[in-house]
């Protein structure tokens, strides 16, 4: 597997796992009132999976994002 490939799929990972933890503290400080709102919900699951999933996306592309702008390479002119 190339190993842009599987910079994605780890950068993907993390991501993924950072959302989980973002929106399960969304959830048990009820920022905005949205864990009583989606905990009352007979949608819930598919609320939180939807939350969560979304969120997902956008953390991984900042992961990757970053991941790819830390192996630019310095350099040796610029002073620092």
């Amino acid at each position: 597997m190339p190993r842009l490939v599987r910079l994605y799929i780890h950068s993907a990972l993390i991501g993924f796992l950072a959302a989980a933890v973002f929106v399960a503290l969304i959830y048990w400080f009820n920022v905005a009132n949205l864990g009583h709102l989606v905990g009352g919900s007979d949608i819930a699951v598919m609320a939180t999976l939807a939350f969560w999933v979304l969120n997902g996306i956008v953390f991984s592309g900042v992961q990757f994002g970053y991941a790819i702008m830390q192996m630019a390479e310095r350099d040796p002119d610029d002073g620092r």
